[in-house]
């Protein structure tokens, strides 16, 4: 779109005191009319928070640490799924323990996970055994039961 100047001259002034006013031009200093920079975050610093967030287990926990990087649960939802689509990934570089390798923090992570993983299933491996001796006693007293008749 073509900008139109037009002049101004003051009420009593001469021809040589002319100011041009840019009709297109939004009112207000330029300075009111700033916007913040929108901000970009590193496949690194995503990855780290989507670790943290499903990290937290705790009541309130998961709004804390939104709270305080001020960040919104619909970027963490985005960031999950971008994350399984391939999307992001940390840059390939030098980890804790060398070339390629998991960094230690990772590995830590891992076992700790594992370590929780083992319990549930040393549970849960109880919690059948226990069901099929009931299962085998109530069997039991159902026969004991039919042969009384």
């Amino acid at each position: 779109m073509e900008s139109t100047k037009m002049s101004v001259l003051p009420a009593g002034s001469d021809r040589d005191t002319i100011d041009e006013v840019d009709e297109d031009a939004s009112p207000g200093p330029p300075e009111k009319r700033s916007y913040s920079a929108r901000r970009v975050f590193t496949p690194e610093y995503k990855l780290s928070i989507l670790a943290e967030y499903d990290g937290c287990s705790e009541s309130g926990e998961r709004g804390a640490l939104l709270r305080r990087e001020g960040l919104y649960s619909s970027l963490i939802t985005d960031w999950r799924r971008q994350h399984r689509q391939g999307l992001i990934k940390a840059a390939l570089g030098r980890h804790d323990n060398g070339r390629g390798g998991p960094s230690l923090s990772e590995v830590a992570k891992l076992r700790t996970e594992n370590e929780r993983l083992r319990t549930k299933l040393a549970q849960a491996e109880a919690v059948i055994h226990v069901q099929g001796k009931v299962h085998a006693l109530l069997e039991e007293i159902s026969k004991g039961a039919d042969s009384d008749e």
